[in-house]
């Protein structure tokens, strides 16, 4: 945020018609020091603030530029400007997140970010990491504790709390930060959400099936990690595991109709592929299973232009980055323009080019 202070007092005063010599006469200083006001080279001693507002017969956030309306719209635009950056051009993003750090220190979205993004995300922290910024992060999330009402950055800067506990060998009490602070599983919003209505009702309907798929949204993810982390399988186990599995459930999906099946095959192929792709898989298996999750994809873009319910509990979670409801442009696309990292290198296999123009 620029201080504006210097222009906003040479624009009154000029409006005013009244001189620099006037200026300072009134305020009891040199006119040497008026005019390095308007310059920015030096600001008014504090002292002097209410008298310069009365004497221009402004607010003192008139006269000092703060406008908070234009303040969070900026504040809006660098936030966005960092989630665009932050899969695509993670140096970038760190560059954006540090300069708005610099910029409003106290704005409590901007201090999240920044804090998760030094951190590396939110999950598979490095100790030595948190530790190293372990007094800088504990400044943050007593600043959001003490002032936010903003439950999401609430609860994650008790998670932050959690994890440093955790680096220090104190995991104990990282958990019970989780189980006195956080929800468990039968009390989240979409459970109650549901119970608000009759069972016997639309609404009931439409509400359970918005849970039922984000849960399965949730559980495909899961397996996948499941099946990926197993460190008693090798890599070929993993994959031949990933197209068996996707194959069920199409083959579950097109037997059924039951859209459950397709989101289920979504979720699991596509945590599959991604671990694959940046956790050390082959070319020949990452092709494989990048193939049966666009397959995956394709089929759930079809349920989700038709299923108002599915649309809200899969898209509404992606609406920053998956433009309209076209998931397969999208999934594709992502994957043909990367520009960097393993899937830039990828772009030169002819075999997978190939996948990727099947289904653009």
């Amino acid at each position: 945020m620029e201080m504006t202070i210097g222009r906003n007092i040479k624009r009154l005063r000029t409006a005013k018609s009244i001189t620099q010599e006037q200026l300072s006469a009134a305020m009891n200083v040199t006119c040497a020091a008026v005019s390095k006001w308007e310059r920015g080279e030096t600001y008014p001693d504090i002292t002097l603030l209410q008298p310069l507002a009365y004497y221009f017969g402004v607010t003192l956030d008139e006269l000092m530029g703060y406008d908070q309306e234009k303040i969070q719209t900026e504040i809006d635009e660098v936030i966005a400007l960092y989630r665009t950056h932050w899969n695509s051009d993670p140096k970038k993003a760190r560059e954006i997140i540090i300069q708005a750090y610099h910029d409003y220190p106290n704005n409590d979205w901007i201090m999240h970010y920044y804090m998760w993004n030094l951190a590396g995300d939110m999950a598979d922290n490095d100790p030595s990491v948190l530790l190293a910024y372990k007094e800088e992060f504990l400044a943050i999330c007593e600043k959001i504790l003490a002032g936010s009402t903003e439950e999401t950055l609430r609860l994650n800067a008790w998670n932050m709390r959690a994890k440093i506990l955790h680096a220090e060998g104190r995991t104990e009490e990282a958990l019970e930060i989780y189980r006195t602070k956080f929800t468990d599983w039968f009390s989240t919003c979409g459970q109650k959400s549901e119970q608000l209505f009759a069972k016997n009702s639309d609404e009931y309907l439409e509400h359970l099936h918005k849970n039922l798929y984000a849960l399965i949204d949730f559980a495909g993810d899961k397996l996948g990690r499941s099946v990926f982390f197993d460190r008693s399988r090798t890599m070929q186990e993993k994959t031949e595991r990933a197209l068996r599995y996707g194959e069920l459930m199409l083959d579950a999906y097109a037997q059924t109709g039951e859209v459950c099946f397709a989101l289920l095959a979504k979720s699991f192929l596509g945590r599959m592929e991604n671990d694959l792709n940046f956790r050390g898989g082959g070319e020949e298996a990452i092709i494989a299973v990048m193939e049966k999750h666009l397959e995956a994809t394709q089929k759930l873009g079809e349920c989700i232009r038709e299923n108002a319910p599915l649309k809200h509990a899969y898209m509404d979670r992606r609406a920053s980055s998956v433009e309209g409801d076209d998931l397969l442009a999208w999934t594709v696309n992502s994957r043909l323009h990367a520009e960097r990292g393993r899937r830039a290198e990828l772009l030169k296999n002819p075999a997978y080019a190939a996948v990727l123009a099947r289904y653009r």
